[in-house]
């Protein structure tokens, strides 16, 4: 089928399999390992559409016979698993039957002047990864994650970003310290200060490109990090509800401000 190599593995005991059971079910497993898991056929589509391509290729074995040329060549290498074997190592309730090992991307250097989301210790994995994909749809190409932020390429928010990941400057584990080389302006959003966004919109007070801050699901933006920014902000909600869900909160921002650029 494909000048790939291929190993076939049947006993939960192979050496290789606990290595990548462990990648794929622990939350920060992929940097000791330096390398990432993503299941299904559209996290490979997402991944190799930006010219990134894995390192190896997992099948179940009643998938491999009908598995489509493409995905068997995506890889080196490709290992077959019982789908028995397949059921242990995936994440989800209902297994794939493929999955892919992509090497972990070298993190790259803040850059000064680009348009950026700041994540300050926000938890939930899919919360970080749904902020991820806005940032990606809303031109936003830099995501630096804060300490304490849930792990950027873990499985969780891997899934929940839907491949986001790849068209992603990402700088996990940083410190208030780095935000310093950061040029654009800082902008955060609260319940009680600033003006409203859609006002701002309207007023072309936006600035573009620029770098939203976004805080810890319960306790917000912290301080030290508010006390940096050029601009507060806050989002009309004439139902009344108390607050929004910080990816809501991100989605609303991240667009307002993708679409004060192209008014």
């Amino acid at each position: 089928m494909s000048s790939t190599q291929v190993l076939h593995i049947s006993s939960r005991d192979n050496a290789l399999f606990k290595e990548l059971k462990r990648l794929a079910h622990g939350n920060n497993e992929y940097r000791k390992q330096q390398r990432v898991w993503a299941e299904g056929d559209h996290l490979l589509r997402a991944a190799m559409g930006r010219g990134v391509q894995p390192v190896m290729g997992l099948f179940s074995a009643s998938y491999w016979p009908q598995a489509p040329v493409a995905y068997v060549q995506a890889a080196p290498k490709n290992m077959v698993l019982t789908d028995a074997l397949f059921a242990e190592l995936s994440t989800l309730e209902s297994p794939a039957r493929m999955g892919f090992v992509f090497a972990l991307p070298q993190e790259p250097t803040i850059q000064s002047d680009v348009a950026t989301v700041i994540l300050d210790r926000v938890q939930d994995a899919g919360n970080v990864g749904a902020i991820l994909r806005s940032a990606a749809a809303f031109g936003f190409k830099q995501v630096i994650a804060l300490k304490g932020t849930a792990a950027l390429w873990s499985t969780k928010v891997l899934r929940a970003g839907m491949g986001a990941h790849w068209g992603l400057q990402l700088i996990e584990g940083a410190a208030l310290a780095q935000l310093d080389s950061l040029t654009v302006p800082l902008l955060v959003t609260s319940s009680h200060r600033g003006s409203y966004l859609h006002q701002a919109l309207l007023k072309k007070e936006l600035p573009m490109p620029c770098a939203w801050a976004l805080g810890h699901e319960g306790q917000g933006v912290c301080a030290e990090l508010e006390a940096r920014a050029r601009g507060h902000v806050r989002i009309a909600q004439p139902g009344g509800e108390e607050s929004l869900n910080v990816a809501t909160a991100a989605a609303i921002c991240l667009h307002a401000s993708a679409t004060a650029r192209l008014a």
